[in-house]
């Protein structure tokens, strides 16, 4: 009887160690809903041509909402993430049909045994910003102008390498474009990037990040160099700040190698009174004189903006979000009825779900 009952002890020992160490194999999934309502009231029913989350006016509809498997052990990692909604319609649009519904799909193999050294390989979340495209991630409900305007994912390789301390770590790229999953130019070598992360605590984080490669609008391939600084800092218990920057240049033409330059700025000042409730202030300007991102208008593109954040978090998995944004600047960019005026304002709620 004793020798039963001490196998049964280790069984149920067993058992709860296994319960703790968490499976290979995990699933999850997010739904974030919307309604947007724009007091320009676009008749095209579209906000302005720079945003791509919660672009739909004066209607309830789907951001974004996917379902993931990830599977990571000691050796090797892979994502696999399918979406729908309309941060894919307008983000995606010129992705081939089957690729717009792709939120992540990649593989990484570990290089080194006894360092945390890795390479993956297939469709992966932008190393440009601290924003993402899930809301539940961002401190804000909208995003900012200067992530709505670089790359959200990209495809291609990435060998990364995070010292023992987890402090540092340090990624380079090769990749199919500027936000891009099917490359446009296969006679061009792969475009390459950079990322410096140093977090010395999960209160502080650093991060720079490059871009260098071949992108234009039109037909002409242009070099084009990038470059993205951030810092984000929980300040104590209730207040957080992040500061962003951006700061690019590109050529003018095949045959002029001056450059373009665009550049932006936010500041987000997040406070969290209690555990159910948050607040945040954002603050952000992007200047494009040339229309090299922000290639809408005849007249330079030059924005301020403002917003205040709310949210609710009632339950662990769940958030109710409401921000009014206030967007302005020196030139008729934006469009009130059927005439172009200086400045925009807007209402938006989301309610997401993540599992």
């Amino acid at each position: 009887m004793k020798l039963i009952a001490t196998l049964l002890g280790l069984s149920v020992a067993a058992t709860a160690l296994a319960q703790d160490k968490p499976a290979p194999l995990q699933f999850s999934g997010y739904v974030e809903t919307y309604y947007a309502y724009d007091f320009s009231r676009p008749e095209s029913g579209e906000r302005p041509d720079f945003l791509y989350n919660y672009d739909q006016h004066n209607e309830f509809n789907i951001n974004l909402a996917y379902l993931k498997a990830a599977y990571t052990n000691e050796h090797i990692r892979s994502n696999l993430a399918i979406m729908a909604g309309t941060y894919a319609q307008a983000n995606l649009i010129l992705e081939p049909d089957l690729a717009r519904y792709v939120f992540e799909a990649n593989a990484g193999v570990k290089l080194a045994k006894n360092k945390n050294l890795w390479l993956d390989v297939g469709i992966m979340p932008s190393h440009i910003g601290f924003e993402s495209a899930i809301g539940k991630d961002c401190w804000t409900l909208t995003r900012s102008i200067i992530a709505e305007n670089s790359p959200y994912y990209e495809s291609g390789a990435k060998i990364s390498f995070t010292t023992d301390d987890e402090k540092w770590q340090l990624s380079g790229f090769l990749l199919n474009g500027w936000q891009r999953i099917a490359r446009t130019n296969r006679s061009n070598a792969p475009d390459f990037g950079t990322q410096l992360l140093y977090k010395p605590s999960d209160k502080f984080t650093v991060n720079w990040s490059t871009y260098i490669g071949k992108e234009s609008y039109t037909t002409a391939l242009l070099n084009r160099y990038f470059n993205n600084l951030y810092i984000q800092s929980q300040l104590n218990r209730k207040w957080g700040l992040t500061f962003g920057f951006d700061f690019g240049g590109q050529e003018r033409s095949q045959d002029n190698s001056a450059l373009d330059y665009w550049w932006s700025r936010v500041f987000i000042l997040r406070y969290a009174p209690g555990e159910h409730f948050r607040m945040a202030f954002r603050f952000e300007d992007y200047v494009d004189p040339n229309n090299v991102i922000l290639n809408l208008t005849n007249s330079e593109f030059r924005v301020r903006g403002a917003s205040v954040n709310f949210d609710f978090i009632r339950f662990k998995y769940a958030m109710l979000r409401i921000e009014p944004r206030y967007l302005f600047g020196p030139n008729n960019i934006f469009i009130n009825g059927n005439k172009l005026v200086r400045d925009n304002l807007a209402l938006t709620m989301s309610l997401s779900v993540g599992f």
